[in-house]
């Protein structure tokens, strides 16, 4: 039996408004509303809610047959709440139907695995509570952040009690092995991991619409043919993809919707062919094998590495004073503060920022409320510049003698060893002038 896995990415971010050098310390808001709201509002009327209802009436014509798995990040839901609670309880109805799986990720959508295990621990949990106060569920397999993932980060899953991660079937990766297995983690193989078939994905995700694609167009029954005719001993094709490509990236003119409503059936008319959730095929399948990941890789871009977020020099100057702040968001109390916090993680940000204007620069523009990276990065810094000066206000007392003592201390140090370079640079000229001397 070979199982096919869907599994969608819902995420939406906070997006900031033009903050300017001059609003540093003045205005303290950095959400553009306008923006977020309309954005949010077109993506639900084109792609959320319609596809949920085919969704829902698909998993009710095939009595539990069909199945499908979310990630939903804590910014959409916090979105969904605040402007639209109908896509919330549109989720709700998918979910009561038991053929629909909720995934863990980090609440902020961010790129924290890279940097701390504790606060990546902290956003973990705060997104599952979220998921089973909203939905009745308590995940039990992981999905990171674009599906960052490394040996590392599994095993730091595993320690947070996982049973399995998904993440991307790179190439660089995988070399000559398939990725429609089920695998492990190379430092914890009690972590199941799934890895995505991206050649099959992006035929639904990126292609589907392409009249230059040798196989358009693309239907349900050719997508069905070309799943059972992989080789028998496959176990599952994961089909992972963003929500948004039903509606949205591929829009309802190009027949996507009746491709969908059309899959199920095509699938389940081969009888070797069945639908299956990530737990299950977790539960279920056997590991081949481990997965050597020692670097981290993403499902984005031709490189599926982290280029997309860090691959330049601002990126890493972004990220780098974000997470210097760890220490005293430690000690922070204020909701505001820490609800910003949240939001100034989003991968988003630095994925604005990039460079790269090639081979992945028309994805790079998607909902990008910036004209040139430079924009994004200079906005960026502002909003983390005020947000600084107010964590810093907000700091007790003590945290605050502490900061000076310990800058004392670096100042005192710094002291005393350019006092010792001195003097063996005095010491240097005189034995110089000795010899010379003789």
């Amino acid at each position: 039996m070979k199982n096919i896995c869907f599994y969608f990415q819902v995420h939406q971010p906070f997006r900031f408004r033009r903050y300017r050098f001059f609003d540093i310390g003045n205005d303290h808001y950095y959400y553009d509303d306008y923006t977020n709201e309309s954005v949010l509002r077109k993506v639900l009327t084109k792609s959320y809610l319609p596809t949920n209802e085919l969704l829902l009436k698909l998993i009710k014509q095939n009595k539990g047959k069909f199945k499908v798995a979310f990630s939903i990040s804590g910014s959409a839901l916090d979105q969904f709440q605040l402007y639209a609670p109908e896509v919330i309880d549109s989720f709700k109805q998918l979910v009561d139907t038991g053929c629909v799986e909720m995934l863990a990720e980090t609440y902020s959508h961010s790129l924290v695995s890279l940097k701390d295990k504790g606060e990546f621990e902290r956003q973990v949990r705060q997104h599952e509570q979220a998921v089973k106060d909203l939905f009745g569920y308590e995940p039990t397999v992981f999905r990171n952040t674009e599906l960052i993932y490394s040996d590392q980060i599994g095993e730091m899953v595993h320690d947070m009690g996982f049973k399995g991660m998904i993440t991307e079937g790179a190439k660089h990766v995988l070399g000559w092995k398939s990725p429609n297995y089920l695998y492990c983690n190379a430092i914890t193989p009690k972590l199941k991991v799934l890895l995505k078939n991206f050649i099959l994905s992006d035929d639904i995700a990126f292609r589907f619409s392409n009249q230059n694609w040798c196989e358009w167009p693309l239907t349900a029954a050719k997508f069905a043919g070309w799943i059972d005719n992989l080789d028998a001993k496959e176990e599952v094709v994961n089909l992972f993809m963003d929500y948004e490509t039903f509606g949205e990236h591929q829009w309802k003119d190009t027949g996507i919707f009746e491709f969908l409503n059309d899959l199920p059936k095509q699938i389940l008319a081969h009888p070797h062919l069945a639908f299956a959730t990530p737990s299950e095929l977790v539960h279920n399948l056997q590991p081949v094998s481990a997965i050597h990941v020692p670097t981290p890789i993403s499902w984005a871009d031709e490189e599926r590495d982290l280029t997309a977020w860090l691959g330049n020099e601002m990126q890493q100057e972004a990220f780098e004073k974000l997470y210097a702040f760890l220490p005293k968001i430690a000690h922070c109390t204020d909701p505001k503060l820490l609800k910003d916090w949240r939001y100034l993680q989003v991968s988003d940000h630095f994925y604005y920022m990039c460079t790269k204007f090639f081979s992945d620069g028309d994805v790079h523009t998607y909902f990008n409320p910036y004209e040139t990276p430079y924009e994004a990065f200079i906005n960026y810094m502002n909003v983390l510049s005020d947000f600084g000066l107010r964590l810093n206000e907000s700091m007790p007392e003590e945290i605050h003698n502490r900061d000076m003592e310990d800058l004392t201390r670096l100042i005192h140090e710094k002291e005393e060893k350019i006092k010792k370079l001195e003097a063996k640079l005095a010491a240097d000229k005189s034995k110089k002038k000795t010899k010379a001397v003789k």
